[in-house]
């Protein structure tokens, strides 16, 4: 109850909707991919979907599903999120009142939005998604998800840790190991990220996320001597 709704839905009932009907599918206690980031994508998207030439209702919906189904980052199918998220969303979007043409361009933006698959989007819509979805794992905003996953992933058989005690940066060249380590999250995709952006507005915001990044691993490193 009391849940946030992300700006501008007000103005969409069918997405007022769909983001009712969303809400039961997303992870208990698995802070990285919660309701706020739900949100935080969806806004971006609905940002960046004029730059694109995307419907921005479109645009809201594809966010509001693309994590449909929730996969863990440390498990053996974790790249078939996004088409996992693909299959189940025409139900969810149908029951909003989207039709099918529409739920057809959704689920296909969604498809391909996983970073561990390393689909391209097929579309102006997938490109938004991508850039809405990404912007959200770097800069401040993914230091928290990244540190919010590894705490997730952590467990007594195989316990997380921040950092490689031996060489916290991988300046040494050793092998990366994100389910592990948080930090090496960052050299394995966040600083890949900004990179990928497609429309202007997201590689200036990403440009900026990024350079929080690297000032951040600057501080690390003068912290651990």
């Amino acid at each position: 109850m009391g849940q946030p709704v992300s700006e501008g839905l007000a103005r969409h009932p069918r997405l007022l909707r769909l983001h009712a009907l969303v809400l039961p599918s997303l992870p208990a206690g698995e802070l990285a991919h919660d309701v706020l980031h739900l949100e935080r994508v969806t806004r971006w998207a609905m940002r960046l979907a004029p730059e694109a030439g995307v419907d921005i209702e479109l645009a809201g919906a594809t966010a509001l599903v693309h994590d449909l189904v929730f996969v863990p980052k440390d498990g053996a199918d974790r790249a078939t999120g996004g088409e996992r998220s693909a299959a189940a969303a025409p139900a969810v979007l149908a029951a909003a009142g989207f039709a099918a043409e529409e739920i057809a361009l959704i689920t296909e933006a969604v498809r391909t939005s996983s970073w561990s698959r390393g689909l391209a989007p097929t579309g102006p819509l997938g490109r938004v998604l991508h850039d809405a979805d990404r912007l959200d794992a770097i800069g401040a905003l993914g230091l928290l998800r990244t540190v919010a996953c590894g705490q997730f992933m952590s467990r007594p058989g195989r316990p997380g840790r921040f950092y490689d005690p031996a060489d916290p940066l991988a300046h040494d060249g050793r092998a990366l190991d994100d389910r592990r380590q948080c930090l090496d999250h960052l050299p394995a995709k966040l600083l890949k990220l900004a990179a990928g952006m497609h429309t202007q507005t997201a590689q200036l915001e990403a440009a900026r996320r990024h350079a929080f990044l690297l000032a951040f691993l600057t501080q690390i490193e003068a912290e651990l001597g």
